[in-house]
C-alpha cells in the first residue's frame, strides 16, 4: 500500500509537461493568532504535494498548489477578471485562515478572484487534460486562457473539468477561478461556518481549500468505480464508469493481496464485474486489511487506461439481540464504536491541515487514545483522510454539512409538538441534493465509512423522512443516521440521542425493537490552557474544569457509567470532542495540537473495557 500512495513523479515520457510558473511577491503567514507545530513546515513553494486522490490513481498528474494572485471585488463589478491583483494566496487555504498569506472576510457582497499562469506545453491528439478541485467553497467559475470551462456550486466534493478545448498554442497558460461563497447568508450546505463567530460556530472559509491538480487522460477513460464488497457471498462487485467507451471495449479487473493475485475478471464496459474473494480477510479496527485494486479499459487486447485502488471485506449492519433491542454490527459481531466528534477545524488552517502529517496526527491520536470510530462533524475531509482512516482501521460517521437553519429543534425523543421542519425553498432543497449525492459519490468506495447522517439536531432539516428513504437507496451499504440530536421521525436505522454532559441513553423497550439506539454527542469537558487558546477570555464548554486531573477524574467516571447502557442496548457513543476550536475548550486537545489534556496510555486502558463484546450479548 505504502508504494501505490505515495507522491507520484511526473513520468519523462509524459505528453503534458509542466512547470510552475513564477510568482511575484513573498509568501508569510498571517500573525496574530495561535497555530499549530506543521505549521512552521508548510512550503509555499509546493504545499500539499501529495498524490490527492487515493482510491483512484494515475501516473500522469501534477499539482498546482502554491502561489496563485488573488482579488477580492465588489459582487456588482465581478463578471470580468481583474485588470489588476491585490497579492499572493497561498492554494490550497481558504482566504481567511492564516496560512492563506491573507486572512481576510469575503463574504456574501464580493468576488474572490484567483488567477496564475502555467507554463507548458500540450503535444498528444490522442489525450486531454483535465483540471481537479479537491474542494472549493462554495460556487465558482473556472477560466482557461480568458474562456470560460466550467462552474461548480458545492463547497464539499471534487470536481473536474475537462480544459482540453481551451488550451492555446505555445506553452504559456492561463487559469482563473472567480468565487462567490454567501457563507451564513446564504442557503447552501456550510457546516460551522458564520459570519459572525460565536460560541459553536467558526470563522468562514472561501474558495479554494483542497488540493487543486491537473491529469492527463486517453480520449476513453476510466471516470470512476464503485466498489461494493459483499462478505457472506465473499466477493466485491465493482461498477465502472468510462469516458467515450466504444463498441468492444473491455474492463479487466483484477485484486491483489499484496504481491499475489487473488482475483481477477473482464466485462464490458456497461456490466458490472463481480470478483469472487475466497475466505476474505475482513476489515476491522483491529485488523485493517485492505487489497489492492487494479481496472483497465482495454481496446483490442491493448491497455488505454489504468487506475491503481484499493478494497476492504466489511459489511455494517443491524440484528436484534436476545432481548429484541437492535445493534449495530461490523461483520456480522457486535462491536461497541466510540469515537470522538471530530470538527476537522485548524487554527491555522481552518478547514485546511497545515500538512499532511498534521491531517494524519489527529487520526493517529485518536487511535492512540483507545478510540475505534470518528464522528467528521458537518464537514467534509479530502480523500487522503478517509484514506488514513482506512489504513489505521478507524470507523467513521460522515455527516452532512449543514445548511439554511432556523427550523425549531427538539432534542428529546418521543417528545412532539416543538419541533419543525425547515420548508426550503426549491433553490435550497435542489442545492441540499444535489451536494449530498455528490459527496456520497465521492465517499461511496472508504471502506471506513460506516454510517451516513443527512441532518444534526435539527440544521436545516428538511423532509427528513424522504431523504432518509433516498440515502437509504442510493447507498444500501451502509446505515443512515437520519437525524442525530433530533428532531425525530420513525425513520432510519439509528436512535440518537445528545445529552450533555453525562452519558445516558433513550429508553431500548421504547425505541430498541426498530432502531439502533446510540449516544450521538455527551461529554463535553472543558479545560481552556493558556497560551493555547484561540482567545485569551471568555472560552466556552459545556462544563469546565481548573486542571487535567480534574478534567480526567469526571471523564474516568462517565466510562465507568457506561457498562449498563451497553449492556441494555447501547450501541455506540460520541465524545465531544477531538480538539479545542476557536473559542470551544472543550478538547480532548488544545486547538493548536500542542497539549493533549489526558495522557493517552490512560484513556486507551479506561477505553479497553467498553469494547468487552460480552456486554453486548448480556441481559440487562
Amino acid at each position: 500500500m505504502q508504494k501505490l500512495f505515495a507522491s507520484l513523479a511526473l513520468s519523462a515520457a509524459m505528453s503534458l509537461q509542466i512547470a510552475t510558473a513564477q510568482q511575484s511577491g513573498a509568501w508569510k503567514m498571517v500573525e496574530g493568532k495561535i497555530s499549530s507545530p506543521w505549521a512552521q513546515n508548510v512550503n509555499a513553494a509546493n504545499p500539499h504535494p501529495e498524490y490527492p486522490r487515493p482510491q483512484l490513481v494515475r501516473e500522469k498528474w501534477v499539482n498546482l498548489n502554491g502561489l496563485w494572485n488573488y482579488s477580492i471585488v465588489p459582487k456588482v463589478s465581478s463578471e470580468t477578471k481583474p485588470a489588476t491583483f491585490q497579492g499572493n494566496i497561498l492554494v490550497p487555504f481558504a482566504v481567511e485562515s492564516a496560512l492563506s498569506g491573507v486572512g481576510k472576510t469575503v463574504g456574501k457582497d464580493s468576488i474572490l478572484w484567483y488567477n496564475r499562469k502555467v507554463n507548458f506545453v500540450f503535444k498528444s491528439k490522442t489525450e486531454n487534460v483535465l483540471l481537479h478541485f479537491g474542494a472549493v467553497d462554495w460556487e465558482c467559475d473556472v477560466f482557461v486562457n480568458g474562456r470560460k470551462a466550467g462552474s461548480h456550486r458545492g463547497g464539499y466534493d471534487p470536481f473536474s473539468i475537462d480544459i482540453t478545448p481551451f488550451l492555446v498554442k505555445g506553452n504559456n497558460q492561463e487559469i482563473s477561478v472567480r468565487v462567490w461563497d454567501p457563507s451564513s447568508d446564504g442557503p447552501q450546505p456550510r457546516g460551522k461556518q458564520i459570519k459572525n463567530p460565536n460560541s459553536i460556530w467558526y470563522t468562514p472559509v472561501t474558495g479554494i481549500w483542497q488540493t487543486v491538480w491537473l491529469e492527463t487522460v486517453p480520449s476513453t477513460y476510466i471516470i470512476s468505480t464503485r466498489n461494493t464488497p459483499d462478505i457472506d457471498g465473499e466477493n466485491l462487485t465493482v461498477k465502472s464508469s468510462v469516458k467515450n467507451a466504444q463498441p468492444g471495449d473491455i474492463i479487466k479487473i483484477a485484486a491483489f493481496d499484496g504481491a499475489n493475485s487473488v482475483a481477477e475478471k473482464e466485462v464490458s464496459t456497461d456490466e458490472d464485474g463481480v470478483l469472487t474473494i475466497k475466505n476474505p480477510k475482513l476489515w476491522s479496527p483491529d485488523s485493517p486489511f485492505l487489497y489492492d485494486l487494479k481496472v483497465s479499459l482495454l481496446r483490442k487486447g491493448k491497455v488505454i487506461d489504468e487506475i491503481k485502488s484499493y478494497f476492504a471485506m466489511r459489511k455494517i449492519s443491524m440484528k436484534p439481540d436476545q432481548n429484541g433491542i437492535h445493534r449495530m454490527l461490523l461483520n456480522n459481531k457486535f462491536v461497541f464504536q466510540y469515537g470522538p466528534l471530530d470538527q476537522g477545524w485548524w487554527p491555522d488552517g481552518l478547514y485546511t491541515a497545515p500538512t499532511d502529517e498534521a491531517l494524519k496526527f489527529d487520526i493517529v491520536k485518536t487511535k492512540e487514545m483507545g478510540f475505534n470510530m470518528i464522528r467528521k462533524h458537518v464537514k467534509v475531509e479530502p480523500a487522503t483522510w478517509y484514506n488514513y482512516c482506512d489504513k489505521l482501521g478507524m470507523l467513521v460517521w460522515q455527516d452532512m454539512p449543514s445548511g439554511d437553519l432556523g427550523n425549531n429543534w427538539e432534542p428529546n425523543p418521543g417528545i412532539t409538538g416543538n419541533e419543525t421542519e425547515q420548508n426550503r425553498t426549491p433553490e435550497s432543497e435542489s442545492i441540499y441534493r444535489t451536494e449530498w449525492k455528490a459527496i456520497m459519490d465521492a465517499t461511496y468506495n472508504f471502506p471506513s465509512i460506516i454510517v451516513y447522517v443527512p441532518f444534526n439536531e435539527a440544521w436545516g432539516q428538511f423532509k427528513t423522512a424522504e431523504i432518509t428513504d433516498w440515502t437509504k437507496k442510493y447507498d444500501p451499504s451502509r446505515l443512515v443516521n437520519s437525524a442525530s440530536g433530533g428532531n425525530f421521525f420513525p425513520v432510519g436505522d439509528i436512535m440518537d440521542l445528545h445529552h450533555y454532559p453525562a452519558p445516558v441513553m433513550p429508553r431500548p423497550d421504547l425505541f430498541g425493537a426498530k432502531q439502533v439506539i446510540v449516544l450521538g454527542e455527551f461529554g463535553g469537558l472543558g479545560l481552556p490552557v493558556p497560551e493555547h487558546t484561540w482567545q485569551q477570555k471568555n472560552n466556552w464548554g459545556y462544563q469546565s474544569f481548573k486542571n487535567s486531573d480534574e478534567l480526567y477524574a469526571k471523564y474516568e467516571s462517565f466510562i465507568n457509567s457506561f457498562e449498563p447502557l451497553i449492556k441494555r442496548g447501547l450501541s455506540a457513543a460520541v465524545y465531544t470532542q477531538t480538539t479545542d476550536v476557536e473559542i470551544e475548550t472543550n478538547g480532548l486537545m488544545t486547538y493548536d495540537r500542542k497539549i493533549i489534556k489526558m495522557p493517552e496510555a490512560k484513556l486507551m486502558q479506561i477505553h479497553k473495557k467498553l469494547y468487552n463484546a460480552d456486554w453486548g450479548n448480556s441481559n440487562p
